[in-house]
């Protein structure tokens, strides 16, 4: 039998082929070249941004302006409290306003986001007659213009001699939050896995102790995202102020129309209380930001 012989006591050699390469280097990155296109794309992104940010910016700058030169085109200006002192003193006050917006906006942010939590638990994980074309109604109420129920609920709690009162304000609030807040938990929930609860069951958790021990810290991100949901919307509200509530109970949007004198438009007092109201949205965009997108995608996405 015929057969390639080694002689002992040395190795065989290995078979002929092409002689290793030396690994490629990776190449160089080549330069960026900026076309008409790039140079299109930024300009327009920057007028998107200018067209944004300038009423920011002109209301920032008109609030700190004295009120001889709110009109004045010099961009050299010394700095000025007057305005805010102006909203702050005096008959016309926004303080009693300010109060309002808060008391409201806080009551309707923690009364919201338990009862939509509780719907949206009901609604996950209870299969009753009728549950599909219930939460079908709950969402098409978001499509029912303000208007059209202003006049029933000014009709109701002028029977009810709730008008011009917190507690009306917060109970409109809370028909226009729930409803969002539950479509909203309700994505969450459905996402949590059932064996969570079976195990929590078996350890002996009742179920209202599920709901606070365990549901409740799953669906963090979306009772997050509620809670800034209803706490901006009752913030900014200004069609249910305005026909409910204009005197006691009215709230910083409201507090901007009596700034429209017959004399004129205290233009740099209506500055001064438009910081005031954006700047506790800006503030809290600026911290929750993160947490905001997070629970969005999450209560999207299964």
């Amino acid at each position: 039998m015929s057969g390639t012989t080694v002689s002992p006591g040395r190795r065989a050699s290995p078979p002929a082929g092409p002689p290793p390469t030396a690994p490629r280097r990776p190449a160089p990155p080549r330069p960026r070249r900026f076309g008409i296109g790039s140079l299109l794309r930024t300009a327009a992104i920057l007028a998107i941004l200018f067209f944004l940010l300038f009423p920011i910016a002109w209301l920032m700058i008109t609030a700190f302006k004295p009120e001889r030169e709110v009109f004045s085109a010099s961009v050299l200006f010394t700095p000025s409290l007057e305005n805010f002192a102006a909203v702050f003193t005096g008959d016309n006050s926004i303080a009693p306003s300010l109060v309002n917006s808060v008391i409201v906006s806080v009551a309707t942010t923690v009364i919201s986001v338990p009862l939509a939590l509780l719907a949206a638990y009901a609604f996950s994980r209870y299969r009753f007659p009728g549950s599909r074309s219930l939460m079908l109604a709950i969402v098409l109420t978001q499509f029912i213009p303000g208007v059209a129920i202003a006049i029933p609920f000014l009709t109701v709690f002028r029977d009810l001699g709730m008008l011009d009162t917190h507690a009306a304000l917060v109970i409109v609030n809370l028909s226009l939050t729930v409803p969002y807040n539950t479509w909203l938990l309700k994505g969450f929930v459905d996402g949590l896995p059932y064996a969570i609860e079976e195990a929590a069951h078996i350890d002996g958790c009742g179920q209202v102790a599920l709901l606070w021990r365990v549901i409740t810290p799953l669906a963090a991100p979306g009772i997050f995202v509620a809670a800034v949901f209803s706490f901006l919307l009752s913030w900014n509200e200004f069609l249910f102020p305005t026909f409910l509530a204009r005197v006691e109970a009215s709230t910083l949007p409201v507090a901007l129309m009596t700034l429209d004198r017959p004399e004129g438009v205290a233009w740099g007092p209506m500055a001064a209380t438009g910081m005031l109201v954006m700047v506790p949205m800006l503030i809290m965009a600026t911290l929750v930001r993160r947490h905001f997108a997070q629970g969005m995608t999450m209560g999207a996405v299964k």
